[in-house]
C-alpha cells in the first residue's frame, strides 16, 4: 500500500514539479473538454487520480474493471507499472 499511497501523492503534485510525465503513457490521455481536463483512462471519462484513490483505500487492481466497467484490467496494470517505473527513473536521479 506505501507504493500505492507515493504515487497517488505524487499524482497530486506532478503538474507543478513535473515528476512523472503522464503523456508518456499511452494508456491515459487528457482533453479539456473531458472531466475538466484531468487524466484519464483512454476511451473512458474515468480519471487515473479515482483509481489511485480506490487502490490507496484497499481495493485490489483486479476489482478496478469491475466496479468502473469501462476500464480495462490491462489499462489499469499498464498504468501503474508505468507509474512505478516513473518513480525508480525519478528515485534514480535524485
Amino acid at each position: 500500500m506505501l507504493v500505492f499511497t507515493v504515487i497517488r501523492h505524487i499524482w497530486e503534485y506532478t503538474e507543478s514539479i513535473m515528476a512523472l510525465d503522464w503523456s508518456q503513457c499511452a494508456e491515459i490521455t487528457r482533453s479539456p473538454d473531458v472531466m475538466s481536463g484531468e487524466w484519464v483512462f483512454r476511451n473512458t471519462r474515468l480519471p487515473v487520480a479515482t483509481v489511485f484513490d480506490e487502490i490507496e483505500g484497499g481495493i485490489s487492481i483486479d476489482e478496478i474493471p469491475e466496479i468502473y466497467p469501462g476500464v480495462e484490467l490491462g489499462q489499469v496494470k499498464a498504468v501503474v507499472h508505468f507509474a512505478s517505473e516513473s518513480l525508480r527513473t525519478v528515485a534514480q536521479v535524485a
